[in-house]
């Protein structure tokens, strides 16, 4: 309340004082805003220009392996992988390993990378593409329940006839014919039912599955 007794000169000298006292602090306070706004920027280019040379050494890497350079691109693929790890390139180019590991046999390789990508990757999508390749992985292995629970872990509504096709695959395998007859009829009719959800699978080649299994066991 003293405050509103003091003439506009006093008011002044005091505004004086406060600032001499509290100068510092008005600066410093300045200075971090600036800094922060200008680190924010600094850091946004940083990731755009390591965003950039990631894709230029990913597309490099897939020339290689293109152009049968397979040693080249095993390199190329372990800088994106290392030095660009933080990059969405990173888990692209795990993917492409994988397919080179299942070409060349090595299941064991594939799933590994496969189950990083599916439980690490910053990206939904690339986790969901990351669990249905290694549901196939692991039927491939034979092992079934696990290939199960990777599908159980997939299951979303976007791709719900994908994952119902591949648990009649992993049924058939495992010699389960009406179960897998029952999942591909399930995959059918959400394909049919969501508009869009027909590009998840082949629907003619689902349908000769479903007509050959079901004239083959008998089954009505």
């Amino acid at each position: 309340m003293v405050d509103e007794y003091l003439s506009e000169r006093e008011q002044a000298d005091q505004l004086r004082r406060w600032l001499r006292e509290n100068w510092i602090w008005l600066v410093a306070g300045a200075a971090l805003t600036l800094a922060g706004y200008y680190g924010l920027r600094w850091w946004e280019a940083r990731g755009a220009t390591r965003s950039a040379a990631a894709g230029e050494r990913f597309s490099a890497m897939l020339e290689a392996i293109a152009a049968g350079r397979r040693e080249d691109g095993l390199r190329i693929a372990g800088e994106v992988t290392g030095e660009y790890a933080d990059t969405p390139y990173a888990d692209q180019a795990t993917l492409v390993l994988v397919r080179l590991d299942v070409d060349a046999g090595d299941l064991a390789a594939a799933e590994a990378k496969l189950a990083r990508v599916a439980e690490g990757s910053k990206d939904p999508d690339l986790r969901t593409v990351a669990r249905l390749r290694l549901a196939r992985v692991q039927l491939a292995q034979g092992r079934y329940d696990a290939a199960l629970a990777t599908l159980d872990a997939a299951a979303t509504p976007a791709i719900d006839a994908r994952v119902l096709e591949l648990k009649g695959d992993v049924l058939l395998a495992r010699g389960d014919p009406s179960g897998a007859l029952d999942y591909w009829r399930n995959a059918d009719a959400a394909a049919a039912a969501e508009p869009g959800a027909a590009a998840q699978v082949d629907a003619e080649l689902l349908r000769l599955k479903i007509d050959e299994l079901d004239a083959r066991t008998g089954a009505k």
